[in-house]
């Protein structure tokens, strides 16, 4: 495992763990998951947090991620395992059911969990787990146990699905963060609710950077490309043309392969291309996490 400035540092993906169930197959699901999963692909010692139920889903996770060498901390709860039914839109947008009051709606908060974010040099979590009381709480208390400083990100992976997320989640979850991660379709909703809409998409990113203090902004917009900003640097990346099997889960290796570039000291505009690359390649795979090419894993 990779030791960043000399200590074990661990990388968390913090949130939902779940089935994806689409119509012919199922696929282990969740953004954390998928994060910290791309993560581990570049050497990190990575985890997930989340929690399942007493069920065999959700023994079927735990299989699932020691096959993949997945490291976890994951509570059983008396609540469902989450599950979501999947279908792909003509152009291979997925489209999502969610299951309601599940296991990851229940992440408890342990001393366990309170040593790990001691020692958590990263973390992405998002809005989705933040729809019910107990993991909401969680994720605070885990962001305020982590260690502060240079170096350390907290990236809020906005993440918006259907009517799961509020204002004040939203809000909340950008004055704790330090890097923001959204799409185009989530920056003109947030425009909407924050009252930006009137500007135009730069001015928005601009704005939300400097009002809530953010280190960087990282913005997906599909085939259309990315952006990412900070401070005075802006990076635009266009989206390679790729043969695309599925989108499920590329935002996801966008996020993990960008982080993982600024912990192994790449600049921003390093970390920029590689995510860019790497999630071109999921969208050439089936499903959240496939195993990255040699030559990408390498780039690091």
């Amino acid at each position: 495992m990779i030791k960043i400035n000399g200590m074990d540092d661990v990388i968390v993906g913090l949130g939902e763990v779940l089935w994806d169930v689409f119509p012919e197959r199922k696929k282990i699901g969740g953004a954390p998951a998928n994060f910290a999963y791309h993560v581990s692909q570049f050497g990190f010692d990575s985890r997930v947090v989340s929690a399942i139920g007493n069920d065999e889903w959700g023994n079927e996770i735990l299989s699932n991620f020691d096959s993949k060498h997945l490291r976890y901390n994951i509570a059983r709860v008396p609540y469902p395992t989450g599950r979501v039914q999947v279908s792909l839109d003509e152009r291979g947008v997925p489209c999502y059911e969610f299951m309601n009051d599940v296991a990851w709606d229940n992440i408890p908060f342990t001393p366990g969990l309170k040593a790990l974010a001691c020692r958590t040099r990263c973390v992405c979590f998002g809005s989705l787990a933040q729809r019910r009381e107990v993991s909401r709480a969680t994720i605070d208390r885990f962001l305020d146990a982590m260690p502060e400083g240079e170096g350390t990100y907290r990236v809020f992976d906005v993440n918006l699905r259907q009517n799961f997320y509020t204002g004040n989640v939203l809000r909340r979850s950008l004055s704790r963060s330090n890097v923001l991660k959204l799409n185009d379709e989530e920056l003109v909703v947030i425009g909407q609710m924050f009252g930006c809409s009137g500007l135009d998409l730069k001015e928005r990113c601009r704005k939300l950077l400097d009002d809530y203090d953010l280190k960087i902004l990282i913005l997906t917009a599909g085939a259309c490309g990315s952006y990412v900003f900070s401070g005075e640097f802006e990076s635009f990346v266009p989206t390679p043309r790729v043969e695309v099997v599925d989108t499920v889960g590329a935002g996801d290796s966008f996020t993990a392969a960008f982080c993982a570039s600024l912990l192994k000291g790449r600049s921003l505009g390093e970390a920029h291309r590689l995510a860019v690359e790497v999630s071109a390649y999921v969208c050439t795979c089936q499903g959240a996490m496939p195993e990255l090419s040699p030559e990408l894993k390498g780039r690091l």
